[in-house]
């Protein structure tokens, strides 16, 4: 990464550290000046200016955004992860839950290729957790929660994955 790159980098950190504290224009606009320092096409500036308007409550400003950055194919893999699960919670506050499980889904199946999970593997699982709620089916929406959550207990591990991976189609263990 080159020192211009680093410091883009940092500037991005530095608002996302004090983008709780920001007004939501105020958020949408930093975004888009830093944004605007790379080319217009650069993934890395569509993903920023998608997340401040999913921050902001534009959700349909949002979409358009995430979806250029993914086609650009330029986003590093821990970007383009949340890239997707960002845009599949973008489209289930939208409404469109059966795109938002569709996207999910296929981060999931790519998260266990080659037998490595990539990061931000259980946020897949809890935001398609929360996408099975929305279509009323919380029984596997619990169940895809739990096989997240089994490997962190202290006991009972391997029975509570087993009873759990039995109320989903697909666990992504």
């Amino acid at each position: 990464m080159s020192a211009v790159d680093e410091g883009w980098e940092g500037r991005v950190a530095a608002l996302w550290l004090r983008a709780e504290t920001m007004e939501p224009d105020a958020l949408v606009a930093a975004a888009d000046a830093l944004s605007g320092e790379l080319d217009p096409g650069d993934a890395r500036g569509l993903f920023e200016r998608a997340c401040a308007r999913d921050t902001a409550g534009i959700e349909a400003e949002a979409e358009p955004l995430y979806r250029a950055a993914l086609a650009t194919g330029r986003l590093d893999a821990y970007r383009s992860s949340r890239a997707s699960i960002q845009l599949a919670s973008t489209l289930r506050i939208l409404g469109r839950l059966s795109e938002s499980e569709e996207l999910l889904v296929q981060e999931l199946d790519r998260h266990l290729e080659g037998g490595n999970r990539r990061a931000l593997h259980d946020e897949a699982r809890a935001t398609l957790a929360l996408t099975y709620v929305a279509q009323g089916r919380a029984s596997e929406a619990a169940g895809l929660a739990l096989c997240a959550l089994a490997p962190r207990l202290s006991r009972y591990n391997r029975s509570m994955l087993g009873n759990a991976a039995q109320l989903v189609r697909k666990s992504w263990n």
